[in-house]
């Protein structure tokens, strides 16, 4: 059997299919698509293939809660599929290294790096030593999309479902336009230390009364101190100057000049 041969003649067939829809009375425009669509293999161009670059390996989690980096709980809840503690990357320790010294930073690494892990880590890291028995948002995570949201906290709520059961469980929840009312002000009535959100959302929790002020204001119980934005590429333009007055509103108002910004981005 010629591959080769079998390939070109499924091509060939394809572009007569193909062909046989196109009606282009422009004898110029024909001749473009000709050329572009056809000739140059425009329906099956060459495959591409890419390389992966690998990172660096860093210490794992229990390493850092050895050293005393990281609170001894996190060394139970940060762990893979098969029980091990987590080995992190060199770009990983040093991002949880800056967060836990109270630094804003932003990790720029390709697609699979494990960037959530640079603030998911600090984040919970830092609810288990001010006290997870107190029901205040400590961190608040944006998102540009719901689909996001929704996948982040699904891989949150794996690593929290190892916590011990002998205290007060660190909780997150997701707040945006998907949850009824009622849900809504279920997560009002009794908010979690970590919200997931979009910046639409979290522009409306800064300008409409009601309940979700409990998330962003000092004064009705927020103790926010982590402020995220994944996915930093997306806010450009004008929507990026809205989202940096939106950040600027939100530090007023949760009251904490010191407050830890981070952002993610495979782009950047």
């Amino acid at each position: 059997m010629d591959i080769f041969g079998m390939h070109r003649a499924v091509i060939d067939d394809y572009q007569s299919y193909v062909k046989s829809f196109l009606t282009i009375a422009d004898q110029r425009i024909r001749e473009l698509v000709d050329t572009k669509l056809l000739a140059e293999d425009g329906i099956c161009p060459d495959a591409l293939v890419q390389l992966n670059p690998g990172f660096e390996q860093g210490p794992t989690v229990e390493d850092l809660v050895a050293e005393g980096v990281l609170h001894p709980e996190c060394s139970r809840i940060f762990r893979d599929r098969e029980g091990r503690s987590l080995r992190l990357y060199r770009h990983q320790e040093q991002a949880i290294r800056k967060a836990c010294d109270g630094r804003n930073f932003v990790v720029t690494s390709g697609t699979g790096s494990g960037k959530s892990l640079t603030y998911l880590i600090p984040v919970v890291d830092h609810i288990l030593r001010s006290g997870p028995g107190d029901s205040s948002v400590r961190a608040i995570l944006v998102y540009p999309m719901n689909a996001l949201i929704n996948s982040q906290l699904e891989a949150l709520s794996r690593f929290l479902s190892l916590q011990g059961q002998d205290g007060p469980q660190i909780r997150a929840d997701e707040y945006t336009g998907q949850k009824s009312r009622s849900q809504k002000n279920q997560v009002q009535t009794s908010p979690p230390h970590i919200i997931l959100t979009n910046y639409v959302m979290l522009e409306l929790m800064l300008t409409r009364p009601g309940g979700e002020e409990r998330f962003i204001d000092k004064k009705k119980q927020a103790k926010i101190e982590f402020l995220v934005l994944d996915e930093l590429h997306t806010y450009r333009g004008r929507q990026g100057a809205d989202v940096a007055l939106l950040i600027r509103r939100l530090r007023e108002r949760c009251d904490n000049s010191d407050l830890r910004c981070i952002g993610t981005s495979a782009t950047m």
